[in-house]
């Protein structure tokens, strides 16, 4: 038995695929797979792109048509002007790049402290916090709720201010356990020539650490961004002012004076921007997911 054949296990052996029908299989099979999760995956985006060059009469007519029969783009325009959707994007980015700084400040200080400070019954805070993933969202929202109406000592109500949708994205579990990951894999001996150089914990965070958590920092930006900018039923139930919602939410309050290919041109154009950011920034989600896997 050769090398390749004792250290390589696969679906098919190589003698296999080395023959006509073996070979005409496996190509067979792997077109099929990847033509089905691409229409799962970018069905749904083609529909929805699709649907807003459609008349209204043929969105909702059934069976649905493949292909657009007069596509009209002005139907983006209207969409635009009718769903105000400049006032919603501002108001998202204004949401999500909120979040996104507070995500940055305190979870990047919570994993360093548990990765590099090291306090007392630090294991067991991290458990606690990696349960909390196990607890579904839904279970969360009254309690939240009831806490940004009355917050607790200070009895302040944080309804309809974007406190309300900022403080309960600041403790992230699961961007808490990426960043501390990636804190574990940075040289102790770096730190520790920086602590002898009079560093101090803060320093070194500012000066050595964070330069090097640069595709972790991105990974974690992004996943805040998308996470407040997809939310639907938190931001419906804390921004109850038209002019203060987010884009989910004003379009789904104007859909009863809007046509239905309007709203799915509103749709696709809320889209767009997480869509361009994945686009821009894949490689540095790919290299912050695998980035710490490996001690160096």
């Amino acid at each position: 038995m050769s090398a390749f054949d004792s250290t390589t296990r696969t679906l098919i052996s190589p003698a296999q695929l080395n023959r006509p029908l073996g070979r005409v299989a496996y190509w067979a099979v792997f077109a099929v797979v990847i033509v089905v999760f691409t229409l799962v995956f970018l069905g749904p985006l083609y529909w929805m792109v699709t649907g807003g060059l459609k008349s209204t009469q043929e969105v909702i007519q059934n069976p649905p048509t493949l292909f657009p029969r007069r596509p009209d783009p002005g139907t983006y325009l209207a969409a635009w002007q009718h769903l105000n959707m400049g006032r919603l994007l501002l108001n998202s980015v204004y949401y999500a790049f909120g979040a996104l700084a507070f995500q940055l400040v305190f979870d990047v200080a919570a994993a360093y402290s548990l990765s590099r400070l090291r306090p007392v019954f630090g294991t067991v805070i991290l458990g606690l916090m990696l349960a909390t993933l196990m607890i579904p969202a839904a279970v969360l929202i009254v309690p939240q709720y009831l806490t940004v109406v009355d917050l607790p000592i200070v009895h302040i109500g944080l309804i309809n201010t974007p406190w309300a949708i900022w403080l309960p994205t600041v403790a992230n579990a699961f961007n808490i356990f990426l960043l501390k990951r990636f804190f574990d894999s940075i040289p102790a001996d770096l730190l520790a020539a920086a602590a002898v150089d009079g560093a101090t914990p803060v320093q070194t965070l500012r000066l050595i650490v964070l330069p090097m958590s640069r595709p972790i920092l991105g990974v974690v930006s992004i996943f805040a961004v998308v996470s407040v900018w997809k939310d639907f039923l938190w931001p419906f139930l804390v921004e109850p002012d038209p002019t203060r919602q987010p884009v989910n939410i004003g379009i789904n309050s104007l859909a009863l004076n809007v046509a239905q290919n309007e709203i799915i041109a509103g749709l696709t154009i809320a889209s767009i921007p997480t869509i361009i950011l994945f686009l821009i920034f894949q490689r540095n989600i790919m290299a912050g997911l695998t980035a710490g896997g490996l001690k160096s």
